[in-house]
């Protein structure tokens, strides 16, 4: 986005929506003409009533031209967040449990672990799949979600591990 379009982009919000942004952690670093400072920032919205959170790890790139500092470029990506923890629905644990293969010699194991459902691909070490609602999971600290889908039969045929809506399919085998 250009200095234009920002600008343009800019609105104020609804009556019912109000926020604060906080900096937080700063540091800079100085060389020669060239100036970076990193900091976070604690987003904090209420919408109509609701109140919600967001941080963003920001990093500033600025040049020194002709005497003036000016801001070259700027990256702020979110930091990632877990969901609540869902409620589980283990009734239906033991028909996710089985076999998914991605390719020949690359499968994924789920199964029940006491009242915990697990998963394990070919590998790798088991990792604790976490309810978010219905059919779908995710992994602590892990982008994407894991979701189980039910073929017309309403039987699982398959896992779905979802990251940033592409989607990448395990075939149920057993």
């Amino acid at each position: 986005m250009d200095k234009a379009a920002l600008v343009a982009d800019i609105t104020p919000p609804p009556p019912d929506w109000s926020g604060s942004i906080a900096l937080a952690r700063p540091q800079s670093r100085i060389v020669a003409s060239a100036a970076i400072l990193s900091y976070d920032l604690d987003e904090t919205e209420t919408i109509s009533g609701q109140t919600v959170h967001a941080r963003y790890h920001t990093t500033d790139t600025w040049l020194r031209r002709n005497g003036i500092w000016q801001i070259v470029a700027e990256q702020a990506p979110r930091y990632y967040e877990d969901p609540p923890v869902g409620r589980s629905e283990t009734a239906n644990y033991a028909g996710y449990s089985g076999v998914y293969a991605l390719a020949p010699g690359t499968t994924r194991r789920v199964w029940i672990d006491g009242s915990a459902l697990v998963s394990q691909r070919s590998n790798k070490g088991k990792e604790l799949l976490l309810p978010e609602a219905g059919d779908i999971f995710f992994r602590k600290g892990v982008e994407g979600r894991f979701l189980f889908r039910r073929n017309a039969q309403g039987t699982v045929d398959a896992l779905i591990d979802r990251r940033n809506n592409e989607d990448i399919v395990w075939r149920k085998t057993s």
